[in-house]
């Protein structure tokens, strides 16, 4: 498939999309490729990947979602509401260093600036959200 994108260093499938709106196939690839870079991000970093991530580029958002991530030992501690409270603060800390370490790479693949993001965890029922909004319309 010709692509909008170029190699990089952190990942050589995509980088740095040229400053345009996304059809819906360059959409579609560009979230995959992404889903891709999550898994393998997460698996390097904390040693167990997500069982299931989603990526969704819409409008002027980039939307990344897992779900099933927890460890054993933090499936157990989460049954407590004490120990759902200190794995939903160690996950949250894992979240805010991904947003440091990923937010200058989505936005050098995008040409756009993030002007505000999210992240969430929900250790109850093993899912994380994280949302970034984008300066400029990222889809047609």
């Amino acid at each position: 498939m010709p692509s909008i994108l170029e190699g990089n260093e952190q990942n050589p499938n995509i980088v740095k999309m040229k400053a345009c709106k996304l059809d819906d196939r360059q959409r579609k690839h560009i979230q995959h490729e992404l889903k891709v870079y999550m898994e393998q991000y997460f698996k390097k970093k904390l040693g167990k990947g997500v069982d299931y991530t989603k990526v969704v580029i819409w409008e002027d958002m980039l939307i990344i979602r897992g779900e099933r991530f927890l460890t054993d030992p933090e499936i157990y501690i989460v049954q407590t509401p004490a120990g759902k409270e200190v794995v939903r603060a160690a996950r949250m800390q894992v979240a805010w260093q991904h947003s440091i370490d990923n937010t200058s790479y989505f936005e050098e693949i995008f040409q756009a600036k993030a002007i505000h993001q999210t992240y969430d965890i929900e250790p109850e029922t093993d899912f994380w959200i994280h949302v970034i909004v984008f300066d400029r319309m990222l889809t047609e």
